[in-house]
């Protein structure tokens, strides 16, 4: 198991160079082959922004997605139609970023619409170049089954899947393959991102959730399986991690609640090694939640906020992680920012010069705790 004291939930800001990049792709103002040539220095430029901060783990900075869980959509016919605002849909709340509240209305033709088949790996570029360039641990990271729940209709949906579970069994299959490829190539840390999971506190998403015909248990048993098929067989091999956070995107968030409601059946219930937790303010609640984490487990804190560009000190993330150690030992915790720094390519609002600082002060308040 990897025992890693400073990691990352997965991405990083993108320069303006690869979002420019992507506009002219799709426009076919430029070549497949030059706009690979883009996504290559904006990946060679996160690893090596992670590198220099002392990073144990580092990620390719998610620069070849639309958002973090656009890889499957992007990758497997039968989704239907969809684009970015597909990630967006929800009552967004904003921190004193000049970004604001916004609600954002569900896309009417989202809907998967046809039978899944592969058009080609998810993830397997974005881990054969990450591994071919760093000698740090190489992370990649992939969706929770259950979260494309988002993208079954009853309706645009019912010709190809009549029932959610069936959706979502094919959704299993592809990412489980996704798994065992990854594994071929030789990865050792894979990080499974869960946000629905903590989305289940607010009851307005409890219910959107709960109209797609699974109640709250059924999502923390039947989601939670989903998840652990993903690992079965392969715990010898990789290291996993879970992620959980309540939204991030452009600065805003979904949700607020403790993990009192979801803890128990979350925690001791999912197969990863590393549970990865939002803990950036008073939004997720105090410690005690994490009494009940199993003796085999390590908790990640994500204590240093990608939302805004408040600089924590390190005396200030000793004191948290102090406070943690009160109910899980102090060799089973670790430090991490609370997600990713742009959860899709829009990126949150902060600076590259934040983000530095930030990874910075993760690992000399990691060197401090524990050497």
């Amino acid at each position: 198991m990897i025992t890693a004291h400073t990691d990352v939930v997965g991405s990083l800001l993108r320069p303006a160079e690869l979002i420019r990049a992507r506009e002219d792709y799709a426009a076919g103002k430029i070549s497949a082959a030059a706009f690979k040539q883009i996504e290559d220095r904006a990946v060679d430029a996160a690893i090596k922004l992670q590198e220099e901060a002392g990073m144990e783990v580092v990620t390719d900075g998610e620069m070849r997605r639309l958002s973090f869980q656009s890889q499957l959509p992007e990758a497997v016919e039968g989704f239907g139609m969809w684009d970015a605002d597909a990630f967006l849909w929800g009552e967004w709340k904003g921190e004193d970023t000049g970004v604001g509240d916004k609600t954002t209305d569900r896309p009417a033709q989202l809907g998967v619409t046809g039978k899944l088949r592969r058009k080609r790996h998810l993830s397997a570029e974005e881990f054969v170049y990450l591994r071919a360039r760093t000698s740090k641990i190489a992370k990649i990271t992939l969706t929770s089954p259950s979260l494309y729940a988002n993208f079954w209709s009853p309706e645009l949906s019912k010709s190809a899947y009549p029932t959610l579970d069936g959706f979502l069994a094919d959704v299993v299959d592809i990412l489980r393959d996704e798994v065992a490829e990854l594994v071929r190539l030789g990865a050792t840390y894979i990080q499974i991102d869960a946000p629905h999971y903590p989305l289940l506190i607010d009851p307005k998403m409890r219910s959107f959730y709960e109209s797609r015909g699974w109640n709250l248990d059924e999502w923390l048993s039947r989601g939670i399986e989903m998840d652990n098929a993903l690992m079965r067989g392969f715990e010898n091999d990789v290291t996993f991690s879970f992620h959980l956070c309540r939204g991030n995107q452009l600065s805003r968030w979904l949700v607020e609640g403790g993990y009192d409601l979801i803890a128990k059946p979350i925690f001791q219930g999912i197969k990863a090694q590393r549970l990865m937790l939002e803990y950036d303010d008073e939004r997720s609640g105090g410690f005690e939640p994490l009494s009940v984490v199993p003796e085999d487990k390590i908790v990640v804190l994500g204590l240093v906020t990608t939302k805004t560009s408040r600089r924590e000190t390190v005396d200030e993330l000793k004191m948290r992680i102090r406070e943690a150690a009160n109910f899980v030992p102090l060799d089973r915790l670790a430090l991490s920012p609370q997600c990713g720094f742009a959860t899709s390519i829009g990126g949150n609002a902060i600076t590259l010069a934040d983000e530095k600082y930030k990874l910075n002060t993760i690992v000399e308040t990691a060197r401090e705790v524990w050497g």
